[in-house]
């Protein structure tokens, strides 16, 4: 990490300058924030966590030509990804009631929508991260009308691809957040996911008892976030049990 240039830092994520050119190095933090860090602690293990399952998911999604930013994990905390220009809105697809939209909209949480819904939130900490419309993000320049029913279309492969993954494991996707980025190559510009998917920018619930195996563990004071995040990780495959000789705890799997 010592003399490498550092591109930008946020809440969750670190980057820094990649060792190609058109490259970064996405170091996940331990930091856990809520209410745009108004609420903020450190939580040992939880940036290791969100690597490896972010790393699972993103593999898997371009396994089915889903365009990432993700290239490869590095080390138990970062990864390579490609240099992308952010498109500054956060698009937030909602399959079940949750969290602000129960609030909005008056809607006992855990209720099933008609049908997942696609928002969109200008992202910015300052403002709150205030929800936006189509005519907003025309307007002020942030991406076109193509550029939205690409991100939109993405958004709605990614949300069928993760509830029939998780669903798979007992875990119910009520609703999760993504970004995207402009990846430019040559005189080509394509609209590919970015940032990251993991229990941090999720909600997930159990099927059989609804209890949250995500970041509203923090939000709402549960406890037990590293605890959640391990069972999602452990579901997923990605923890092995070690033989009595090693030792009595699982261990993420750090290789493929």
């Amino acid at each position: 990490m010592n003399r490498r240039r550092r591109v930008y830092e946020g809440k969750a994520k670190i980057l820094y300058e990649g060792p190609e050119p058109g490259t970064l190095v996405q170091h996940f933090k331990d930091d856990a924030t809520a209410f745009n860090a108004k609420k903020h602690d450190t939580i040992e293990g939880k940036g290791v966590l969100n690597n490896r399952i972010s790393e699972f998911i993103f593999l898997k999604l371009g396994d089915i030509g889903v365009p990432t930013h993700f290239m490869k994990r590095l080390n138990m905390r970062e990864q390579l990804i490609r240099e992308v220009e952010i498109i500054p809105v956060e698009v937030v697809v909602r399959n079940v009631a949750a969290g602000s939209l129960s609030k909005r909209m008056g809607l006992d949480e855990g209720t099933q929508l008609p049908r997942s819904i696609v928002e969109f939130y200008y992202k910015s900490d300052e403002l709150d991260d205030p929800m936006v419309s189509e005519e907003h993000i025309t307007a002020f320049g942030w991406a076109n009308p193509q550029e939205i029913d690409e991100m939109m279309a993405l958004a709605l492969r990614v949300n069928d691809f993760l509830t029939g993954l998780f669903l798979g494991i007992g875990i119910r996707l009520i609703d999760f957040k993504c970004e995207f980025g402009r990846l430019y190559e040559n005189e080509i510009m394509r609209i590919i996911l970015a940032d990251e998917i993991s229990p941090d920018c999720c909600r997930l619930w159990d099927v059989e008892t609804d209890d949250k195996m995500d970041k509203d563990r923090f939000r709402r004071d549960l406890g037990g976030l590293v605890e959640a995040y391990q069972e999602v990780a452990r579901r997923l495959g990605l923890f092995v049990e070690n033989r009595p000789s090693e030792g009595s705890g699982p261990v993420l799997v750090t290789s493929k």
